[in-house]
């Protein structure tokens, strides 16, 4: 898939709003083909990112993280660190 996107289950602390958008401004660039669309396209292209943003929150807060796995450390916080 996309490199770009990261790992956020399991995260510590949790992945914030700002990562789960992020992740998902990846994915719908990935599979659109537009890094940014253009003005007839934005509604849309910003609605799919909105839209898979909020079912991944969703995702990611009905998830069972096991006890004892790894915690994910996205790469944006290895960057920050």
């Amino acid at each position: 898939m996309c490199r770009s996107i990261q790992q956020l289950r399991g995260a510590e602390p949790p992945a914030t709003d700002t990562e789960v958008r992020d992740a998902a401004l990846q994915f719908v660039r990935k599979i659109s083909g537009y890094r940014a669309p253009s003005g007839v396209n934005n509604d849309a292209f910003e609605a799919a990112v909105a839209d898979i943003a909020s079912v991944t929150r969703r995702l990611l807060d009905d998830l069972v993280v096991a006890p004892g796995s790894k915690p994910a450390q996205p790469v944006q916080r290895r960057l920050r660190a």
